[in-house]
């Protein structure tokens, strides 16, 4: 088994012990709290994270948050408190933002390791040890920093944890695995997951993947759907959108079950189709487990 699979199955307990942890009251101190203006920043898999971050806090009441790639953090807005999604805790643009906020700033980093450069430039941290990963292709640390969060909020993830250990136990349909081409759609704090399913499958397979909030699918990339297609949407469909899809030929995945549990059928199926083109999940195509980049010339 690679590790990308063992860590993706490991889910339901490193989501468990995020509850567990974010019920102490450093960590959840550590965590933005109600009424502050923030903003949560991250690269690739933790920017889509970030996405559904800040979604999921605005539409709980707890105030008005912002998600950004770090590499374009509007440097002149300010925040009561910024929020840093990083496995590795050396991601360059992650330490670079950060490095530049005003002095005082409060801020927290989501990270694997207390003993990272990062957590020397924050006011808080939030260790996930138990969730950081051997793979260069993240799956476990996303989806428990994303359980951490909504319990952070309040939500009670009894379901979802239920939810997950039953996806991780139901086979991958076959015709889906058998398409080359595939559309994740999401609305709200799902449309984050979608653009982290798809990324899942470019960089574990090297598929054709894409994915977009599903309202936009109708304003242009519905017309590349066709009989070779994989329509996955996660969260509640849209109105209409089964209609418009009945005549492309694809085939729709939905199921009515927690859109974070769902998200690990995706991770299995990047995982399945890079074993069907011969490739190695564990040794992505260009890619590392963190992005260092050189200092800038003087």
């Amino acid at each position: 088994m690679s590790y990308v699979a063992s860590e993706i199955a490991s889910q339901p307990e490193t989501w468990r012990r995020a509850v567990d942890l974010v019920a102490q009251p450093g960590v959840a101190r550590a965590l933005p709290q109600a009424g502050e203006r923030v903003a949560v920043v991250g690269c690739g898999t933790s920017y889509f994270m970030a996405q559904s971050f800040a979604a999921l806090r605005e539409s709980a009441g707890q105030g008005e948050t912002d998600a950004f790639a770090a590499s374009e953090f509007p440097a002149g807005r300010r925040y009561d408190r910024v929020v840093a999604i990083t496995r590795s805790g050396t991601t360059t643009e992650v330490i670079r933002l950060l490095e530049q906020l005003p002095p005082g700033s409060r801020s927290t980093v989501i990270t694997t390791d207390a003993d990272r450069p990062v957590t020397r430039l924050v006011s808080d941290c939030v260790v996930l040890d138990f969730a950081d990963e051997q793979s260069v292709v993240q799956t476990r640390f996303a989806t428990t920093a994303l359980a951490a969060w909504r319990a952070g909020l309040g939500q009670d993830l009894t379901d979802p944890i239920s939810q997950v250990r039953a996806q991780l136990s139901t086979p991958l349909d076959p015709a889906v695995a058998g398409r080359d081409q595939f559309t994740f759609l999401g609305t709200g704090w799902t449309v984050g997951l979608a653009h982290e399913a798809a990324l899942k499958l470019r960089e574990a397979a090297q598929v054709w993947a894409e994915s977009y909030p599903a309202m936009e699918f109708r304003h242009g990339p519905i017309s590349v759907v066709d009989h070779r297609s994989v329509v996955w949407i996660f969260g509640p469909v849209v109105p209409g959108i089964r209609d418009d899809l009945a005549a492309t030929g694809a085939i729709v995945v939905h199921e009515d079950v927690d859109a974070m549990a769902h998200l690990t059928t995706a991770q299995r199926l990047a995982v399945e189709l890079a074993v069907r083109r011969g490739l190695h999940p564990d040794r992505p195509r260009l890619l590392t487990r963190s992005v260092v980049l050189p200092a800038p010339a003087a």
